[in-house]
């Protein structure tokens, strides 16, 4: 053959741009209906689009196909560690973790690989981990550069500071995290899962601010992150931020002795079928150490803790 020939079949590809767009369209999509599709039925879906954007491998690609194939595997694998999670699966979605940070190194992405790296300082919040979280921040900052996974990677710092009783440290992840945000442009699709907007920061800060005992603060972001994860005709589009939030008003109303509040407010953070079990657990038994402590006998704040305690088991 003549070598433009030859060169012209290495640019050659089975693939048309068409279909790789569709692909993208399929996994943004899905990534925005993390926040309130049944988790089994997202789970199914993405490992079914994970199978056929997989499968486009045993097909001729270009270079820069193949490295749009992969990137578009990543973000979906990212988005199956989530759910997996979320229902508790916790080994299946720390080996899919794993995997879609393989698959974003490999394409050379910058932004799937800070984005695993966030999932392990979430997992390792949620675990009790707390100096793993702030090596898995510090992990992931130094590959996400200022991509949005860099902001949520200091409010999991700033989180895990709150635990550990470093009211200073705390200050000064979230102040970076604010920087950061402030310098990227506001998202395009803001109920990307993938993407951190001032409301989602805004849900960071209510939980710092409620570990740390800040009660005004916290109630005040906790109002905040109400109001914007809900629509205009009062229907939940953030149905997992609204429960921590009500999480969060239920632990400053039992702080100030308002039992009835509390354990309401605890009750309205368990309804719902979209649920993230870890998180919701985590925040949770916040409030029921505090009613445990002080309020164990009375019966309402019994019959919750019982509740709290099914749901864990």
């Amino acid at each position: 053959m003549e070598t433009l020939e030859i060169l012209a079949r290495v640019q050659a590809s089975d693939v048309s741009p068409s279909t790789l767009d569709a692909l993208k369209i399929t996994a943004d999509r899905l990534c925005c209906e993390y926040p309130y599709l049944p988790p089994d039925q997202l789970h199914l879906e993405g490992q079914a689009w994970l199978r056929r954007i997989t499968s486009l491998m045993d097909r001729r690609l270009t270079l820069a196909q193949h490295r749009e194939v992969l990137t578009l595997a990543g973000w979906v694998a990212l988005l199956v560690g989530c759910v997996e999670y979320d229902m508790g699966h916790r080994r299946a979605a720390e080996g899919t973790r794993r995997a879609a940070l393989s698959l974003g190194n490999e394409a050379g992405n910058a932004a799937v690989a800070g984005w695993a790296y966030e999932m392990r300082a979430w997992y390792a919040l949620t675990q009790g981990d707390y100096r793993g979280v702030i090596a898995a921040a510090e992990a992931g900052e130094a590959v996400a550069n200022r991509d949005g996974a860099a902001v949520q990677l200091a409010a999991q710092r700033a989180k895990a500071w709150a635990r550990l009783g470093d009211r200073r440290q705390v200050e000064t992840a979230l102040d970076q995290g604010r920087r950061l945000l402030e310098a990227l442009p506001y998202p395009e699709d803001a109920d990307h899962h993938f993407v951190v907007d001032p409301a989602k920061f805004d849900f960071y800060a209510m939980d710092c601010y409620r570990i740390v005992g800040e009660d005004r603060l916290a109630e005040m972001y906790a109002n905040e992150v109400i109001n914007s994860s809900t629509d205009p005709n009062g229907v939940p589009r953030k149905p997992m931020r609204i429960a921590e939030a009500r999480v969060t008003l239920g632990v400053t109303a039992a702080r100030r002795g308002d039992v009835e509040a509390a354990v309401s407010h605890g009750r309205q953070a368990l309804i719902g079928d979209r649920k993230s079990l870890p998180s919701l657990l985590m925040c949770s038994r916040e409030l029921t150490g505090v009613l445990g402590k002080n309020y164990r006998k009375q019966a309402e704040v019994a019959s919750y803790l019982e509740e709290v305690r099914t749901l864990a088991a």
